[in-house]
């Protein structure tokens, strides 16, 4: 069995690295790595390779930036030819970023099966182009692998078929759970002259939350009210960067005495940073699961989540934008009226196990399908 796996932007990394890690192990696939190259930096991509034990990709297609729209076609392009060149039995595709759907798209009109690592999840809200991602992944994969019950209960309210969900946690965990020993061996936050418990961690970098000035603005003011009951490390994405200087708040950031902003962080030190935090703000999912694993407090800056599991079991709470309603419940958290949550059902660190025994469970079904001819 031939098994291609597509990274593209830094989350995906974490989600892949463990499942190449377990189909090794078990021996019964040869695996090819491809990085479209959406995400292409030493911060965001390449100290990934090196701190997961990630090799090397066999291919990369050097995609790049542009719109959205650029970007799924170039990686559609590029994509297309590593298929018929490499002949897979199966594509894996993990999350929801542009190289996601992409990848999908193209190894289904190649009628090559796929694999969607991460499937179900849903915020309601299309105007994201990672629901958007998700949504059409999701209708077209064959196997879709779901991180917790909510997913696969929402893929049955689509209509998806009963034997095309299969539900075997969250994968993101095998990593932190993995990692977590040597993140805290880096000593990051001692390196950075902070105690445990007494600083905050920020990170955004949506387009909802960036690209538009009354919004960034909004949370730049929230960050300057938190700043002011507890140090706040501020990893700045590249994306965030842009869009502060573009909208003229970079100053207003770097004049804040709180607030540390640094560039962004390896996997490891950002675990570092997360496990000894007193709350989290974020708008990334990962960092969501995260820190619902390690029972730090999260506070959600959006309007709403598509990892509602993090809500109702774990330690998240979706608190919006607003920075009176952010500072509110960042002095909730101080004051310890912070939510105690529990890690959900098969986020024990063992779910590349469970998709490895998937896809060799797979192998009766996928082998005689591409020997009959139907794959172009």
């Amino acid at each position: 069995m031939k098994i291609v796996h597509v990274v593209g932007a830094r989350p995906n990394f974490m989600k892949v690295a463990p499942l190449m890690a377990a189909i090794e192990r078990a021996g019964f696939a040869e695996q090819l790595l491809v990085h479209t190259g959406q995400h292409y930096d030493a911060q965001m991509s390449d100290v990934f390779f090196e701190e997961l034990g990630l090799r090397r990709p066999d291919v990369f297609l050097g995609v790049g930036g542009g719109t959205p729209t650029e970007q799924t076609a170039q990686a559609m392009l590029g994509f297309e030819k590593v298929l018929r060149e490499h002949r897979p039995d199966l594509v894996v595709v993990v999350g929801d970023v542009t190289s996601t759907i992409a990848a999908a798209l193209a190894a289904t009109q190649q009628h090559v099966r796929v694999a969607h690592v991460e499937a179900g999840l849903r915020s309601g809200d299309m105007t994201m182009p990672e629901e958007i991602n998700r949504v059409l992944t999701d209708r077209i994969s064959d196997l879709l692998l779901t991180p917790s019950e909510d997913a696969s209960d929402n893929l049955r309210r689509e209509g998806i078929p009963e034997e095309r969900i299969h539900l075997v946690g969250n994968i993101m965990i095998d990593t932190l759970l993995a990692c977590l020993p040597r993140a805290r061996k880096r000593g990051t936050v001692a390196k950075m002259g902070l105690e445990p418990r007494r600083y905050a961690v920020m990170t955004v970098h949506r387009a909802a939350n960036v690209d538009d000035e009354a919004t960034l603005t909004r949370l730049v003011e929230a960050l300057e009210r938190v700043q002011e009951r507890l140090p706040v490390v501020f990893p700045a994405h590249p994306r965030t960067a842009r869009q502060l200087q573009a909208f003229g708040l970079d100053g207003r950031v770097d004049a804040m005495p709180g607030v540390r902003r640094v560039e962004p962080q390896g996997y490891l030190e950002m675990i570092d940073l997360v496990a000894h935090a007193a709350v989290v703000l974020t708008d990334s999912g990962g960092l969501q699961e995260e820190t619902t694993a390690l029972g730090v407090p999260c506070l959600t800056l959006r309007n709403e989540t598509e990892r509602p599991i993090t809500v109702s079991e774990g330690t998240n709470e979706v608190v919006g934008t607003e920075p009176k309603r952010i500072r509110t419940a960042v002095d909730d958290v101080l004051a310890g009226r912070a939510k105690h949550g529990r890690c959900p059902a098969l986020w024990d660190g063992r779910t590349s196990e469970r998709i490895s025994d998937l896809f060799r469970s797979q192998i009766r079904i996928t082998l005689p399908y591409f020997a009959a001819g139907i794959r172009v």
